[in-house]
C-alpha cells in the first residue's frame, strides 16, 4: 500500500511537541481518515467529467476507469450518496493504493499536484479532528454553537473536507469549532469615514468616530500583520470564520485561507448588499422558513479586513425547541428512526420547490440550512442564513408580484438551469443526501414524498432527470476557470 506520510507526519511531529496525550489517537485515526477522504475522491473520480478520464464501466464487482493514457483505475462500485468511508482501496493498474493523496500524486494530471498536498492535508486534519473528540456519547447540546461542534468530518463529499493549509496544528486546536475552543477576536478600529457600513452597526462596536472591526486572529497574524485591539470572545461555528458571540448574534469574519475550495474573504460588494437581501428575504419567510436577518455589515473597502453580524437562529426556536444545522445531524440517531427522514424531506422540498417557483434558488446545503425540531425531534421549520450565494429569476419573481430592485447583479439570473441547479444541488444533492447518507435511504425518503407536491415544472425536472451537484474535484483541478462547475449524478427516483 502506498502512503504520504508528508501532512500526516508534519501533524503528527507537531502533535507530539504541544498535545503529546494525543499523538496515540491521531495515529489510531489516520487509516479511518485516509477511507474517509478516499471515498469522497472516488466519487469525483466516477461521477464528475474530469477530462483526462475516458470512460467507466462496470468490471466484476467494481467499477474499472479507463483514462487517456491508457492506464486504468479499479474500484468499488459507487454510490455518489454514500457518506461516511466506504472505499479502503483502489488499484491504478496493480498497484493498490488506500492514500489518496498518493493515488492523486501519481495519477499526474493537471494540477494534480497542489490538490494531492489538499487531499494530504484534509487526511491528517481529520484525523486530528477525531482524535480531540470526548470518549463516550455526549447529550444533545443546548446551544446552537455546540452543534456546530459536533461536525467533526466536515463536508460530507468534499475530498478536501478538511483541508486547512496554512493553519498550524497550534491553530487548529485553537480555533477549529470541533476542537471547542473559545476564539478571542480582536477588535480592529478603522475611521468611519473609511468605511462602508450598511444596517445598523452596534455602539459597543464603535469608539467616537471610529468603527471597531472584528478580525479573526489568524488573519490578524497572517494577513493584516498587526494587533487588533482589545478581544472579543466567540464560539466558533463549522465555517470557523464565523462566531457566535456571548450576547446571542453571529459574526463573520474574513479569513484570507483556503478553507475546503475557496479563500473565505467578504467581498466589498457582499458588504454592500447585506441589507438589502435581508430585506428582500424577510418578504420570502413563512410559517415555515425563517431566515436569520443580517443586523449590520463593515469593510474598509478590502475583502481582507470586513465583518457581518446577524442574528442567532436560536431566535426562531420556541420552548423545548432547538435549531439545529442539517449538517449536524448525523449521528443523533434521528435519521434512523421510521419515517423521520420522510418527514424532513417532505419539509426541505416543499419549501424548497415553493421558493424556485417564486424565483429563489437557495444554497441550502448542510450548513446554510438548519431544521427547528421539536422536543421529541419531528422535524417542524427551517432556518436558512448566509445568502450571499443564492439566485434569484426577476422573471418568476414578477409573475409573484415580487421585485428584485436592490438586488446584486450578480445573483441574478433567469436561466432555469442555473436556478434549478442551485436548488437541487445544495438541497438534495447535500442537505437531504447528506442525512440519508446512501442512494438508497435517499430514494426511500423521497420517493413517497414527491407524488404528493404540486405538479410543476421543477418538480418534473427533479424526479425524471439527473441530479445537478458541483464538481468540487473538478473545480479545485481547475483553478483557470472561475465560478462553479457542475456534474450530474444518478436520480435515485429513476
Amino acid at each position: 500500500m502506498h502512503r504520504s506520510p508528508t501532512a500526516e507526519a508534519e501533524v503528527a511531529g507537531e502533535l507530539a511537541a504541544l498535545r503529546p496525550d494525543l499523538a496515540a489517537r491521531y495515529a489510531a485515526e489516520l487509516p479511518g481518515a485516509r477511507a474517509a477522504v478516499l471515498t469522497r475522491l472516488w466519487r469525483a473520480l466516477t461521477h464528475e467529467p474530469l477530462p483526462w478520464i475516458e470512460r467507466r464501466e462496470a468490471a466484476g464487482e467494481g467499477w474499472v476507469l479507463r483514462l487517456r493514457d491508457g492506464r486504468r483505475v479499479h474500484g468499488p462500485v459507487p454510490d455518489p450518496y454514500a457518506t461516511g468511508a466506504y472505499v479502503t482501496a483502489v488499484r491504478l493498474d496493480e498497484v493498490a493504493y488506500e492514500d489518496p493523496a498518493r493515488l492523486m500524486t501519481d495519477l499526474a494530471v493537471p494540477h494534480g499536484t497542489d490538490f494531492a498536498r489538499e487531499l494530504g492535508h484534509s487526511v491528517a486534519s481529520m484525523a486530528l479532528s477525531r482524535a480531540g473528540q470526548p470518549a463516550g456519547e455526549r447529550a444533545w447540546p443546548a446551544r446552537d454553537w455546540e452543534w456546530e461542534q459536533r461536525v467533526v468530518d466536515g463536508h460530507p463529499y468534499h475530498p478536501g473536507c478538511r483541508s486547512r493549509p496554512g493553519f498550524s496544528v497550534a491553530e487548529q486546536l485553537a480555533y477549529a469549532p470541533e476542537h471547542r475552543p473559545v476564539v478571542e477576536l480582536g477588535l480592529l478600529p478603522v475611521p468611519e469615514e473609511a468605511c462602508l457600513v450598511t444596517g445598523d452597526w452596534p455602539a459597543d462596536l464603535r469608539d467616537g468616530g471610529r468603527v471597531l472591526v472584528p478580525v479573526h486572529p489568524w488573519q490578524a497574524a497572517h494577513v493584516l500583520k498587526r494587533p487588533a485591539g482589545e478581544p472579543l470572545a466567540g464560539h466558533p461555528l463549522m465555517s470557523l470564520r464565523t462566531l457566535a458571540l456571548p450576547d446571542g448574534p453571529h459574526v463573520k469574519t474574513a479569513l484570507s485561507a483556503r478553507l475546503t475550495s475557496s479563500v473565505r474573504d467578504i467581498s466589498v460588494g457582499s458588504v454592500a448588499a447585506a441589507t438589502a437581501l435581508s430585506v428582500f428575504a424577510e418578504e420570502l419567510a413563512d410559517d415555515r422558513l425563517h431566515f436569520t436577518r443580517t443586523l449590520g455589515a463593515v469593510t474598509d473597502g478590502s475583502p481582507e479586513l470586513a465583518a457581518v453580524l446577524r442574528e442567532s437562529p436560536e431566535v426562531y426556536a420556541g420552548a423545548g425547541e432547538r435549531v439545529v444545522p442539517v449538517a449536524a445531524l448525523s449521528g443523533t440517531g434521528l435519521a434512523e428512526e421510521p419515517g423521520w427522514a420522510t418527514e424532513f424531506a417532505r419539509l426541505a422540498l416543499t419549501v424548497g420547490l415553493r421558493l424556485l417557483e417564486r424565483g429563489v434558488a437557495l444554497e441550502a446545503h448542510g450548513q446554510n440550512l438548519l431544521v427547528v425540531l421539536s422536543a421529541t425531534g419531528a422535524p417542524l421549520r427551517l432556518v436558512y442564513r448566509d445568502l450571499a450565494d443564492i439566485r434569484v429569476g426577476p422573471a418568476r419573481l414578477a409573475r409573484h408580484g415580487i421585485s428584485a430592485e436592490g438586488l446584486p447583479a450578480r445573483i441574478l439570473t433567469d436561466e432555469v438551469t442555473a436556478l434549478r441547479r442551485k436548488s437541487f444541488g445544495s438541497l438534495v444533492g447535500g442537505a437531504l443526501a447528506g442525512v440519508t447518507g446512501s442512494a438508497a435511504a435517499l430514494r426511500a425518503a423521497l420517493e413517497s414524498v414527491v407524488r404528493d407536491l404540486p405538479d410543476t415544472p421543477d418538480l418534473a425536472a427533479l424526479t425524471g432527470e439527473p441530479l445537478p451537484v458541483k464538481a468540487l474535484t473538478l473545480m479545485r483541478l481547475s483553478p483557470g476557470t472561475p465560478g462553479d462547475q457542475w456534474t450530474r449524478l444518478p436520480n435515485p427516483l429513476v
